[in-house]
């Protein structure tokens, strides 16, 4: 009888430690960026900001973005690889033209997924003024 109990305890055991990692896998990552024009070079508006926010679920990433401030509409804003004041390649495309409170869903690949709450990616909004980029932010974890 021990042995029994004892073995049913250890299912018990084992399926709630497997359940309890699987519950843990499907959370979502939460990640986010405050834009603001001094991140960027941008010319003629100094007081543009923006917040990008998603939630990246193995390779889902659910995403809304605002501004305000901007030297005029947003033509195209994106998911850049690159550190901190250094420029890099388009990783994912969100809006273009865009709207503030726009928001959508991009599939990423499993090592972008991995990686871009690591810091080595940036949102930025690009107007016809700025067309490199009028505000920037880089992309954390956490809110």
């Amino acid at each position: 009888m021990k042995k029994l109990v004892a073995a049913a305890v250890l299912v018990v055991a084992a399926t709630l430690g497997a359940a309890a990692l699987a519950f843990a896998a499907a959370r979502a990552t939460e990640v986010h960026a405050t834009l603001t024009a001094k991140a960027d070079s941008a010319k003629g508006a100094p007081h543009a900001k923006g917040l990008f926010t998603g939630s990246l679920n193995g390779t889902k990433l659910t995403w809304k973005l605002t501004y305000s401030g901007l030297s005029g509409p947003a033509i195209a804003a994106h998911i850049h690889k690159g550190k901190a004041g250094v420029s890099g390649p388009v990783i994912v495309p969100l809006c273009a033209p865009c709207k503030s409170g726009q928001h959508g869903t991009a599939k990423l690949s499993a090592s972008m997924a991995k990686s871009l709450a690591g810091g080595g990616f940036y949102v930025n909004v690009h107007t016809k003024r700025n067309q490199n980029g009028e505000i920037r932010g880089q992309v954390a974890a956490g809110m």
